[in-house]
């Protein structure tokens, strides 16, 4: 396959690099400037993209069977004190690459498009949403140590599934665990759709590394055509 993943300096979109290239399939990874990238692997070719701007995201759709889009604010941050500055200094901007990206799409309607999301919009019980609750958030960022004002990011994660949800291009939307980390790949894990997946001990938490393998499954195998999954162990 020819798989297109923007941010793909990012912390799973370079996973997700490193998975796919690993399985044969040819890579094309979009940045916001490529002419920084300094890459050796034949099978990637690296170009430039603006997420926010419809016309450039479907002037990279030709020849793709899937786009993975990694787009986060904060992936060229210097440190996590950056990357929450830049992931909540525009929380409209979730929605904004959601809408150009389904923008892109009505050009190129076959080509399947892959979001890697936030865990914020997932069910903690039946219609109880984190995102929707101050005090659920807060609770839930104070135990993986993030500060609190990172709830504008999840909630802008939020809005950009809810704009998905509306279209009826061939989208999938993954929204990795609470707690995802850099880790090891051990292709072990478990979906779920819509409510957390937690392992014995009550926790939402997943590796880097094996969500870019769920990640590259889904590409290969579609099961989630316009709809959400997430995973865990």
């Amino acid at each position: 396959m020819h798989i297109g993943v923007i941010g793909a300096t990012g912390g799973i979109g370079s996973r997700v690099v490193t998975e796919a290239l690993g399985r044969g399939h040819h890579l094309t990874a979009f940045s916001r400037d490529a002419s920084k990238i300094e890459e050796s692997r034949e099978d990637v070719i690296w170009k430039s993209i603006n997420v926010l701007d419809a016309d450039s995201v479907a002037a990279a759709l030709p020849g793709l069977d899937v786009l993975i889009s990694g787009f986060q604010p904060g992936n060229a941050a210097k440190d996590i004190t950056d990357t929450v500055a830049r992931s909540i200094a525009d929380p409209a901007v979730y929605a904004t690459a959601a809408r150009s990206l389904l923008k892109a799409l009505e050009s190129h309607p076959r080509t399947r498009l892959i979001v890697i999301g936030g865990a914020g919009s997932l069910e903690i019980e039946p219609g109880v949403v984190r995102a929707d609750s101050d005090d659920l958030m807060h609770e839930t960022l104070d135990a993986i140590g993030l500060p609190r004002e990172y709830a504008a990011a999840v909630r802008g994660h939020r809005d950009a599934l809810n704009v998905l949800r509306t279209s009826n291009r061939l989208w999938t939307y993954l929204s990795p665990a609470e707690d995802i980390a850099p880790g090891e790949r051990t292709a072990r894990f478990r979906i779920g759709t819509d409510q957390p997946v937690l392992d014995v001990d009550g926790r939402s938490r997943i590796s880097m590394e094996d969500a870019a393998v769920a990640l590259v499954d889904e590409a290969e195998l579609p099961r989630f055509v316009q709809r959400r999954f997430t995973i865990g162990y």
